[in-house]
């Protein structure tokens, strides 16, 4: 135990120096490039689809209310995560109408390992996932602050949902509002957002 704290520990410091680096960095060359995993066709269709400018909308946000050392904090992915028991999520579909996202979520048990999860998404690598769940849904890292006091609870129910939606507001009824309400169940105050 005593080695785990000291290596979470180092490695809390080495993020550190590299965040105050990277202050002082100046701006590389590197791009990163949401389309790589789509159809070329459909790929290049996207990029003339979607203005290339800032997005100007107001943005909800609401500060937390008190330390994150006392708050009730859930996880939420875009990546496509299912239970091996659960159904996964439609690809097949949207290979027919490459428009079409499903619109539907899963919940995931806190506890859950790559072990007992598939991963079905058309956007993204898969595979580091499938390695280790904590690549993008760090159910482990969270319980292990939890136990050292960095935040108050971690909720019983983390949720995924599959991140490809296109211009598509009936993913809000059919899988944001379900997900909100259990959370309110759950007396959820914050949530980490793991985007694919």
């Amino acid at each position: 135990m005593a080695g785990r704290r000291s290596a979470l520990y180092t490695m809390r410091c080495r993020a550190l120096r590299i965040a105050k680096k990277e202050d002082h960095m100046e701006q590389t060359d590197k791009i990163v490039d949401g389309f790589r995993f789509l159809p070329p066709a459909l790929k290049a269709w996207v990029r003339t689809s979607i203005p290339e400018e800032e997005f100007k909308g107001p943005i909800p946000w609401t500060p937390i209310s008190k330390p994150l050392s006392q708050t009730t904090l859930a996880l939420v992915t875009s990546g496509g995560i299912s239970l091996k028991s659960d159904p996964p999520f439609n690809m097949e579909r949207e290979k027919r109408e490459p428009l079409w996202g499903d619109r539907s979520f899963r919940m995931i048990p806190r506890g859950t390992t790559e072990k007992d999860i598939e991963v079905n998404h058309l956007h993204i690598n898969t595979s580091y996932i499938k390695q280790d769940i904590n690549v993008i849904l760090p159910l482990a890292r969270m319980a292990e602050f939890e136990q050292e006091k960095i935040i108050g609870r971690l909720a019983s129910t983390a949720y995924s949902f599959y991140g490809f939606q296109w211009q598509n507001n009936d993913f809000l009824k059919e899988a944001i509002e379900p997900i909100s309400r259990k959370m309110k169940l759950e007396e959820v105050e914050a949530v980490l957002l793991t985007p694919a």
